[in-house]
This record gives C-alpha cells, structure tokens and sequence, in this order.
C-alpha cells in the first residue's frame, strides 16, 4: 500500500509535475502545474498530500477549506498504480484533514470528459448533486507561458 505524505517542494515537486502532465494533460496555462504547486504552497494550509510508493510519487490530491465547504482537487493515480486503493487512500486522508479542520461538507468537480471516475467517487460515499458549475479566469494572475 501506498504511504500518504504531505507535499514537500524539495522532495516532490518534478515527479508530481509528471505525473499531472501524463495524468491531465493541462492544456491551458491556468492549469500549468506548477502554477497549481505555487499557488497552493502559497496558502500553506497543510492540505496537498501525495502518495509514496518507496519514493515514488504515484499519486496526489489537494484540498481546500474555506471555513465551510471543503473541496478536493487534483486527485491523480499514477495509471500502473490505479485499482489498488491508492487513489481512495488519498481522497480518505484529505477527508480526514477537512473533517479535522471543521469541514461540514466536501465537494468536488469532474470534467466531463473524465466521467467515468464518477463510480469511483460513489463507492466512497459522493453524490452527484443539482448545481450548475461555472468559473471565470482571471488572466491577469497567471504568468505568460515561458
């Protein structure tokens, strides 16, 4: 079984870039990883953990809590790691930390492309609920591709 660790920018940070470049793919600059990774680091809130196979990350979720709703983001397997409990593992330790924090209630969002995940989420306790998702970019916060 995989170990679940706090990311640690020196130890983590160019495998887990991989791993969401082979994982998500992230086309758009917004989505460049290693913005993800700063920004996050940035709120130093302890809720971006990874999975350790030895040391090889093989996975990765992050999390946020706003004083209410937590959510989850960025939860990736590693596909020669997939079906083996380390994707369920992580989303069980942001969970845990949420719930630590005084989260009342967790959710998350899946691309449409990406649907078929969606047993995955339900066999760990998630419903698909009546909203409408909607986002807006803010270009002026994310630096020109180099």
């Amino acid at each position: 079984m995989a170990n679940i660790v706090e990311f640690s920018n020196d130890r983590h940070r160019m495998a887990v870039i991989g791993l969401w470049k082979e994982v998500f793919g992230y086309q758009t600059a917004h989505n460049a990883p290693s913005l993800a990774i700063d920004k996050k680091l940035a709120v130093a809130d302890g809720l971006f953990f990874v999975a350790l196979a030895g040391t090889e990350v093989i996975g990765t979720v992050l999390a946020g809590y706003d004083g209410h709703r937590g959510w989850l983001y960025s939860v990736a397997v590693h596909p020669a790691h997939r079906r083996h409990g380390v994707g369920a593992a992580l989303v069980r330790r942001a969970e845990h930390a949420l719930v630590a924090a005084g989260c009342v209630k967790i959710n998350l969002q899946i691309i449409e492309s990406n649907e078929g995940v969606t047993p995955f989420y339900e066999a760990l306790g998630y419903i698909t609920e009546p909203r409408i998702s909607m986002g807006k970019k803010i270009d002026s916060n994310v630096p020109p591709p180099v």
